[in-house]
């Protein structure tokens, strides 16, 4: 009997990785993703995939439905206001807590024995050493309010449904299908041979690729203690300024072949924003102890393989 899992924000880079993770292993999947998305086709090209159009305020109603299908996992990573301003839109960060609950609701009327989250790095605030499940969370804008609240009601409301509740909160993930994050945007201006400033990079960070996020998840789900919070990160750190040091070879290595020079990289040229965050970097030993999970793909690797997918 196959699996069948849910994933809400499917769409998402670590969406997108989670539904081939779960396609690859032989479950079927329900992708309910945001309307209009154009990552939504890639999801449909996926064998045993169904895609499902649904806005964070509809699953609601959705739970209100009879489903004639009965899912087993429910990874919830939709969320509205990820970036820029809106992480301090407190009326939207508020709304989406009432998402994740009612995300809740709607896992429980599917049959779902296991709800998976997705946390942020926001929760915790500010520290200078890596962070852990038990690091003290203190939150300074209202995304990780948000994500900290989300975490700890949607857990309350798991066990009062009696299913298991797993919360990953996610540290800085990149890979293919990336959008706007700091990776994707240096290699994707290095390739088409621009210039791109950053600024000193002595920030300490902590990469983790796309496949490796999502097989993470995956373990959680199977494998993960239910009531836990588990940092999901590479677990390997340096300075900011060594990762651009890495993206801007690969990206001369990749274009050497083809008779052309990769774009430039200006460090230093942009001032650090005000409460810049210096050090973000984890500690997953507890995630595999509790599951096995190791990371398996390299930074250098990661940023090769977004290349020849041609997924920038």
């Amino acid at each position: 009997m196959s699996r069948k899992a849910v994933i809400t924000g499917a769409s998402g880079m670590i969406g997108v990785a989670l539904a081939q993770q779960c396609t690859a292993a032989g479950e079927e999947v329900l992708a309910i993703c945001h309307r209009g998305s154009a990552k939504n086709q890639i999801l449909r090209e996926l064998p045993g995939v169904e895609v499902l159009e649904a806005d964070l305020e509809e699953y609601a109603g959705l739970a209100r439905e009879q489903w004639k299908k009965q899912y087993d996992t429910f990874y919830h990573l939709a969320w509205a206001g990820t970036a820029g301003q809106a992480r301090n839109d407190m009326a939207l960060q508020a709304a989406n807590i009432r998402y994740t609950l009612d995300a809740v609701e709607l896992a429980d009327s599917m049959g779902c024995h296991t709800l998976v989250g997705t946390g942020s790095q926001a929760e915790y605030g500010r520290h200078q050493e890596p962070l852990r499940p038990k690091t003290p969370a203190f939150p300074e804008t209202g995304y990780g309010m948000a994500k900290l609240c989300a975490g700890q009601m949607s857990r309350y409301s798991c066990e009062q449904k009696g299913m298991r509740h797993i919360w990953a909160r996610v540290l800085s993930v990149y890979g293919p299908y990336g959008g706007q994050d700091m990776v994707t945007v240096a290699l994707q201006k290095l390739m088409r041979g621009e210039h791109v400033s950053f600024t000193a990079g002595v920030q300490i960070w902590d990469y983790l690729y796309s496949e490796d996020a999502a097989r993470a998840l995956r373990l959680m789900a199977e494998k993960g203690s239910s009531g836990k919070t588990y940092v999901l990160c590479g677990g390997h750190f340096c300075l900011l300024k060594e990762y651009l040091d890495i993206i801007y070879r690969v990206a001369c290595e990749e274009m050497a072949p083809k008779g052309l020079k990769a774009g430039t990289i200006g460090i230093g040229e942009v001032p650090y924003g005000e409460g810049q965050l210096m050090y973000l970097a984890g500690d997953i030993s507890e995630l595999s102890r509790d599951t096995g999970f190791v990371p398996q793909i390299s930074f250098e690797e990661g940023l090769r393989r977004m290349i020849g997918e041609k997924a920038l």
